[in-house]
């Protein structure tokens, strides 16, 4: 049988909340995967029908819930797929521009780790999130975005709901995008390139200063001076 409610409380975070039946009695669980229309998320007040069921542990629960004035459309489907072509033409981009010796190898790499640590830093954000564990600060994640991971970021935010709602945190990360694609276009100018490798040669200085604070390395080093001496 269907019933009527209104959602009384809502964790956009975590995915879940409560719904305040119009006959009265106990609220009632619902999770985000238990509504049929995700054309927006559910937000406290949102008048809702649903059906009774039970979790694994014999609780009561809401399914099959549908937000009021919120059609069943397949705008949302095309919707999630934006982010993740947006994410797969611009390394597209990237890798033509690597094979046509437009801009170096380097580059390309740094897109494809700095977006696999952003999608790993979603992922245990949200994992944190659901836990009740110590989170990943926005501000690494806009960092993360910023000097290359944002394809990543963006694939995360659409495969695992995380962060694609919140505001002004979306405003930020499109900020992020863009001036990270405005960094992008400008590598392709002779004084951008001239950029890059002085950062690519200030890096590389910086790992061999390292690498020659560690004992074991500063004695092969001095074993390689001696021997070409």
């Amino acid at each position: 049988m269907r019933m009527k409610g209104e959602i009384a409380s809502w964790n956009d975070e975590k995915g879940y909340g409560f719904i305040s039946p119009m006959r009265g009695g106990d609220r009632v669980f619902a999770h985000i995967k238990a509504f049929v229309n995700r054309g927006r998320r559910p937000a406290v007040g949102d008048a809702v029908t649903f059906s009774m069921s039970t979790d694994a542990r014999g609780r009561h629960c809401a399914k099959e819930a549908i937000i009021a004035g919120v059609p069943k459309t397949e705008k949302s489907k095309r919707s999630s797929a934006l982010p993740n072509v947006l994410a797969a033409g611009f390394l597209l981009i990237v890798v033509s521009a690597v094979s046509v010796s437009a801009i170096p190898m380097q580059i390309l790499l740094l897109y494809l780790v700095v977006s696999t640590a952003a999608f790993g830093a979603y992922a245990l954000d949200k994992s944190a999130a659901k836990r009740g564990a110590w989170r990943t600060s926005e501000s690494t994640l806009h960092l993360l975005a910023l000097v290359g991971g944002w394809p990543g970021a963006l694939i995360a935010q659409s495969r695992l709901r995380h962060k694609s709602r919140k505001q002004p945190f979306r405003a930020v990360f499109w900020a992020t995008v863009v001036m990270n694609c405005a960094a992008f276009v400008w590598l392709f100018t002779p004084e951008g390139a001239k950029a890059w490798q002085s950062v690519v040669s200030l890096v590389i200085n910086c790992a061999e200063f390292i690498w020659l604070l560690i004992p074991e390395a500063a004695k092969a080093w001095q074993f390689v001076v001696s021997m070409i001496a």
